[in-house]
């Protein structure tokens, strides 16, 4: 195959929210890039309703998206912070209290509408010279020795020096690369809504684990809270079919009623879980980032955060070598990356599904020693304080 197109420096197929960032970032550092979607994100206006797909970004993904100019639109647009998290144990009654003032810090995170990041990101690439090829499919791709040839659905050929595959969990593209991946499926699926409570959310997250699986709070700006319910298939299909007055009582029964009564809620949506982490994230000249890497149980809401800290490696990675006269594409630079978000991905993602293994044992020893363990962790402030960086990021 012969490109007709001069080619870029990097494409990256796959314009969601990650994608989007990773085009943004390396645009910053001077690269031409052509970001390819099949579909641009919808609009967002502060008079619709909230998206039912919320985020809970880490403080190293908001300085990231503030590096790359985008998050004082969307702070200023419609963001909740949340200030203390509380998870605890349906078997048990252990519980873990994280509170930033106590911990050096001054947010935990923030709850953000996925669309609402996504339109942000789509907006700010133009001003950088990314060129967004939409709507715009990857039929197939062949490695060159000094190029990455793209042939796109529509018959048109683009290369590139590199290709970021950035298409998702389901990726074909990854696959055509060569990367296997390892993981299992967890038989549920997380049951979203938006709800309205007694009680104020009072700008914390709240988690509680039960046998069927963990229900999370996350405080959204307008008072009400994102639900995320994860249950096993037939459950969840059950809890689906529920009208509102019955929805409402089974996610108040859930959460044990820790804002009071849930009150009102949104129509419910629902996605698959897997954990799903690659056995490697470099293929000559393909690089993975974002789920297309690591998918995992959203129980700890790292998914997202863990794919911008791809993002912030890979152009860190790249952009030095650049500066520093170096040839970014060589095998030892993009090995850099693959090997240091591989190490961390595949640990944070194991660790969550380690969490989710411990929970989901339910015999009553188990349940006592779960509950020892928390009550000791929660009393133990230089630990807590390490996991709560972890999760931030910081660490």
């Amino acid at each position: 195959m012969n490109a007709r197109r001069p080619a870029l420096d990097i494409a990256i197929a796959g314009g969601g929210m990650v994608g989007a960032a990773c085009a943004l970032a390396l645009a910053r550092r001077g690269f031409a890039v052509a970001l390819l979607e099949a579909r641009e994100p919808p609009p967002w206006h502060v008079d619709e309703p909230e998206d039912l797909r919320v985020i809970a970004l880490a403080p190293s993904s908001t300085r990231l998206l503030d590096e790359l100019g985008v998050w004082g639109g969307i702070k200023t647009a419609r963001v909740s912070p949340y200030a203390r998290m509380r998870v605890w144990d349906a078997a048990s009654g252990a519980e873990l209290a994280f509170d930033p003032a106590r911990e050096g810090y001054a947010q935990l995170g923030w709850i953000v509408e996925n669309k609402l990041i996504a339109r942000r990101l789509w907006d700010a690439l133009e001003a950088v010279g990314v060129r967004r090829m939409c709507p715009a499919h990857v039929e197939s791709f062949a490695q060159r020795d000094d190029r990455v040839v793209l042939e796109l659905g529509d018959g048109e050929m683009l290369s590139a020096a590199l290709l970021v595959i950035a298409d998702g969990a389901g990726s074909r593209l990854r696959e055509q690369a060569g990367i296997a991946v390892r993981g299992r499926d967890y038989q549920q699926r997380a049951v979203v809504a938006h709800v309205a409570s007694e009680r104020a959310h009072g700008h914390t997250a709240w988690q509680r684990f039960t046998h069927e699986g963990p229900i999370a709070l996350l405080p959204l700006a307008d008072g009400r809270s994102s639900i995320v319910w994860s249950l096993p298939e037939s459950r969840a299909r059950e809890v689906l079919a529920l009208d509102d007055a019955a929805f409402c009582e089974a996610a108040g029964v859930a959460s044990d009623f820790r804002l009071g009564r849930v009150t009102a809620t949104t129509p419910r949506a629902s996605f698959p879980l897997r954990l799903q982490v690659a056995e490697r994230l470099a293929s000559g000249r393909c690089l993975l980032i974002g789920d297309t890497a690591h998918a995992v149980h959203p129980l700890a809401g790292q998914g997202a955060n863990l794919g911008l800290r791809d993002v912030a490696e890979l152009a860190g990675v790249l952009g030095a070598a650049r500066e520093a006269g170096r040839d970014f594409t060589a095998a030892h630079v993009l090995q850099r990356y693959a090997r240091r978000r591989r190490s961390a991905g595949a640990l944070d993602a194991w660790g969550i599904d380690a969490i989710e293994r411990m929970f989901a044992w339910q015999s009553p020893a188990w349940a006592a020693l779960r509950g020892v363990g928390m009550r000791a962790v929660n009393a133990m402030g230089p630990l807590k304080h390490r996991l709560s960086s972890h999760a931030q990021g910081s660490a």
